[in-house]
Parts: C-alpha cells; sequence; structure tokens
C-alpha cells in the first residue's frame, strides 16, 4: 500500500487507530529517563503524543500528510515534530534516546530497511523499541493483517540488524486482549487474544 492509498484510508475515518498510545510502548517507556524520541512511521501520532505529554522531545515521521495532519489536530498543544517522510528511507537529523516503531507491517526487505534506520537513528545507549503482529497471529489470535508476508517475529527483527551492537532487554511474543469497538480492521474480536512481536533493545 503507497502513501496515496493511506492518504484516502485516513481521510475516510475519523480516527483510524486509538487516540490512546499502544500498552507495550507505554509500558516499556515508562521507566525511561525522558530526551529525544522519534516514532517512526508514527500514522495519527498516538504513541508520540503520548510520549509528548510524558515531558518527550518527540519527532513522528510517518509518509501519509493526512495523518500527520490527523494527529497533530488531535495533539493540540503537545510538543510534537511532524515530519512527512518514508520510514524506509528517511534520514534523520539527530540522533534519538529512543526510538518507537509500532505496527509497521511490511515485507521482509521494506521492513529491515525501515528496522535499520530506526536503529541507526539512536544516540548509543539508546533505546530502539518495536512492536508488530506477529506471524503466529495469523493462526493462533484475532485480528491483524491476513498477508503473512506482512507479519513477523521477534527474531525476524533480530536478524534485520545483523552486524549491529546491542543489548537485548525484551525478544519476545507477547498477548493482547483486544478491546474491540475500533475503527480499523485489524481490531478483531474484543475479549479475544491476539499475539504481538515485542523488541526492546539498547544500543551500546
Amino acid at each position: 500500500m503507497d502513501a496515496h492509498a493511506w492518504d484516502t484510508r485516513y481521510a475516510d475515518a475519523d480516527l483510524v487507530w486509538s487516540a490512546e498510545p499502544n500498552l507495550f510502548v507505554a509500558r516499556e517507556c515508562a521507566d525511561l529517563p525522558v530526551g529525544t524520541a522519534l516514532d517512526l512511521a508514527a500514522g495519527e501520532g498516538r504513541n508520540a503524543i503520548w510520549l509528548a505529554r510524558q515531558g518527550w522531545d518527540v519527532t513522528a515521521v510517518d509518509f501519509s500528510q493526512v495523518a500527520l495532519d490527523k494527529g497533530a489536530q488531535v495533539a493540540g498543544d503537545a510538543p510534537v515534530r511532524w515530519v512527512h517522510a518514508d520510514a524506509t528511507s528517511w534520514q534523520p537529523d539527530r540522533a534519538y534516546d529512543l526510538v518507537v516503531l509500532a505496527y509497521l507491517q511490511l515485507a521482509a526487505e521494506q521492513r529491515a530497511a525501515a528496522v535499520r534506520v530506526g536503529f541507526d537513528a539512536l544516540a548509543p545507549g539508546g533505546t530502539f523499541l518495536v512492536v508488530a503482529h506477529d506471524s503466529t497471529n495469523l493462526r493462533e489470535g484475532t485480528g491483524g493483517p491476513q498477508d503473512p508476508a506482512v507479519l513477523y517475529t521477534a527474531q525476524d527483527v533480530l536478524a534485520d540488524l545483523d552486524g549491529r551492537s546491542y543489548d537485548v532487554q525484551v525478544a519476545e511474543r507477547v498477548e493482547r486482549v483486544v478491546a474491540g469497538g475500533g475503527t480499523h480492521r485489524h481490531a478483531g474480536d474484543a475479549g479475544a487474544v491476539a499475539y504481538d512481536c515485542l523488541v526492546r533493545l539498547t544500543r551500546r
């Protein structure tokens, strides 16, 4: 799906995703000292806005200008820098203490490019957090993309970073109970369990 298709999708709904931050992003970032943060492939910026309200200096990057405009409207006075760019090829102008890559579901080659962009944007000692629909969700979970080519595991993320130096805090499959009621087609059935991959690394 290209940027124009995503622009159309974002324009056709009030909010495609929840206004609340992803639960794993909120949980994993809760113990981090506030600094500079990058939300890569931010969509409407729910995680970026939450981070900004916790005191982070946040940059949100997405290739849909419609999504970014909606995010800026929702953010209000929350200080987020909105950048229109492709997560697979963007070149940051600074280093970040935290990079979040949440639910960017791409085929392997594009995914690896985005994962490396995100990791390489980190300052030494910075945290890289990846959350995505896990490959096992297709047969064992609920909701999420139905194309196995865009699903992946924590081990796939680590493989994408081959040759780079980091320490692993978390690299596993995690359960997420679906709340239901979302407008997007990946919402799943309320009360059912979805399976995500969760990776948290510290760059050396």
